[in-house]
């Protein structure tokens, strides 16, 4: 499996949420955990946000319907 890490400003861009509500998300277990890449360094997998995404969409979309 090849896989790709996310910095944080790659995250901000693809999610559009700031840094505060990304780690506000993951404290409540809503958002992918970050890899720890050494003492002062993190990232994302980009398959573990892309699902996460492709989640919300699907969420959207049924509640939408229910709604709607």
């Amino acid at each position: 499996m090849t896989d790709t890490f996310l910095r944080l400003p790659a995250v901000k861009k693809r999610t559009g949420f700031g840094r505060s509500h990304i780690y506000n998300l993951i404290k409540l277990g809503k958002f992918p955990k970050q890899i720890n890449l050494g003492p002062q360094s993190v990232a994302w997998l980009e398959s573990e946000v892309s699902d996460w995404m492709e989640q919300r969409i699907l969420e959207s979309r049924v509640n939408a319907t229910k709604t709607g």
